[in-house]
């Protein structure tokens, strides 16, 4: 049983990498009203509303200067805010302005359009299902981040 070359090609993961590349390609700030890396981070913020700012390093997938660069800019279009958190004055939590919601909103008109195009060739209940597997394996993969981030934090010294 050798490894297939077409494996590789039909893997989930090279599947939406590519995927995820069209929809950059088609992506652009006049289109969405923000960058689409901000859009990104604002998305998770409404979705995690008061998290705390190093929650965003993980889920980005980023360096914590490059979080802090794009809530600078989050915060100075007034799409969020960072409050100290009550229990830990070291630490911010993030939470997302009235402004933001609409900017969000905004952003999803515009990725209707996007999505048309990436998604062509499926029907409105695949695309469904496609929503609910991707949002069931994105729930799975931030959990299982969190689960890691949570035991290196207990297994610390302090």
């Amino acid at each position: 049983m050798g490894f297939h070359r077409d494996q590789c090609a039909s893997s989930p993961t090279i599947l939406l990498a590519r995927l995820a590349k069209q929809v950059m390609r088609r992506s652009n700030a006049e289109l969405l009203g923000m960058d689409l890396r901000l859009l990104m981070a604002l998305s998770y913020v409404s979705d995690h509303d008061g998290a705390p700012q190093q929650e965003l390093v993980d889920a980005l997938c980023m360096d914590a200067k490059n979080v802090v660069l794009l809530l600078n800019d989050l915060e100075d279009l007034g799409h969020l805010v960072r409050r100290r958190d009550s229990e830990d004055r070291r630490r911010h939590r993030v939470h997302i302005t009235e402004s933001g919601r609409q900017a969000l909103e905004r952003a999803g008109r515009a990725q209707e359009a996007i999505e048309n195009e990436v998604l062509v060739a499926l029907d409105a209940e695949e695309r469904a299902t496609l929503t609910r597997l991707l949002s069931r394996a994105l729930q799975g993969a931030e959990s299982t981040a969190e689960d890691a981030r949570g035991a290196t934090l207990a297994s610390t010294p302090s």
